[in-house]
């Protein structure tokens, strides 16, 4: 298969970034074989590094350990000036959400298309808050804007509607989006406190230092509103979801609930109605009856209605960041692959 070499440039180098280029070193023979995807990593920017470039290409290994060319002749100043300076045909925006604009992800994606390179997210505040502009902006560009990691880690739910069901109506969906809640009500219901479930989940990695925005329910908000923006039609925006968090159940009642049957789960949902779609993210008990009822730890679930389908199910076990970085890998193929021939 004939291939082209593509560079690749990465805005935002923690966990995810890591987990991604040693994916790209361990599936770099796949991607050439299958897709004739040849890379280079020709950027890399960070607080602490800066604007990294170097468009003969980057070590990945010297950067997987911290080590950076020496900073010689010119040094790009911003977003615009880095990505020309790597010679960038895809960026890779993976900093952190900020679920009040989504920015300065948007403008980072922004000067990507506008400089006609391929830009691909794994921040929620993209979707949510620039879906329409940096769409409309790819399609004008010829190039792709894909967030598959932003939901449920590297799980297919974007691309499943857009690739592979045309046609289908989303009329709504039920689920279990948030691994850090998940796995604190877990703890709880095996008799830790709050803080010491908290805790657990810091210590696993899967909470952040500051866990707010996950037990006030905003990260699931976040994830509600890019589902319902991408995938039903009308843009909604995370302040518009009805929302309750965890904070407030105390660890007696989660065991309670448990030992009666309806553990309590913090359940997204979205549904049209009234012309519009009412979205919710809250803490409910459910039987046991209810497949939801069983997702348990960091794992994740959805069940979609559709027009077609009246109940169609993606679960996903426990990922990790790998999974995360997979959704990168795949929105790739997807900006620059070539399909291989059947066989």
């Amino acid at each position: 298969m004939r291939t082209t070499t593509y560079n690749l440039a990465l805005l935002g180098f923690g966990n995810v970034g890591r987990a991604f280029v040693s994916l790209l070193e361990r599936k770099r023979a796949d991607l050439r074989d299958a897709y004739g995807i040849e890379f280079r990593i020709t950027g890399v920017a960070t607080r602490r590094m800066g604007w990294i470039a170097a468009p003969e290409g980057l070590e990945p290994a010297a950067i997987l350990r911290g080590e950076t060319p020496p900073l010689t002749g010119y040094r790009p100043n911003n977003v615009g000036e880095w990505l020309r300076a790597a010679h960038a045909d895809v960026l890779f925006e993976i900093t952190s959400l900020s679920r009040e604009t989504g920015q300065p992800a948007i403008d980072h994606l922004r000067a990507a298309l506008e400089m006609g390179a391929h830009a691909i997210t794994a921040n929620k505040g993209p979707v949510v808050h620039g879906y329409a502009e940096l769409s409309a902006l790819a399609g004008k560009a010829g190039r792709r804007f894909l967030f598959e990691s932003t939901v449920m880690d590297g799980v297919p739910i974007f691309c499943l509607f857009r690739d592979t069901l045309p046609a289908v109506e989303v009329r709504g969906f039920r689920a279990i989006l948030n691994s850090t809640t998940n796995l604190i009500l877990q703890q709880m219901e095996e008799g830790s406190t709050l803080n010491r479930a908290i805790g657990k989940a810091q210590e696993l990695g899967v909470a952040e230092t500051d866990p707010s925005d996950d037990l006030q329910g905003w990260d699931a908000a976040v994830k509600v509103a890019a589902l319902v923006t991408v995938l039903m039609g009308p843009p909604l925006k995370p302040q518009q979801v009805e929302r309750e968090g965890i904070e407030d159940l105390h660890p007696l009642a989660v065991q309670a609930a448990r030992r009666a049957g309806r553990p309590y789960k913090l359940v997204c949902q979205a549904r049209r109605a009234n012309g519009g779609v009412r979205a919710s993210v809250g803490p409910q008990q459910l039987p046991l009856s209810d497949p939801l009822a069983w997702v348990n730890g960091t794992s994740s679930a959805i069940y979609f209605e559709t027009d077609i389908f009246p109940g169609l199910a993606i679960t996903e076990q426990n990922p990790g960041v790998t999974e995360t970085a997979y959704g990168l890998l795949a929105d790739l193929v997807r900006a620059v692959g070539v399909t291989p021939p059947m066989v």
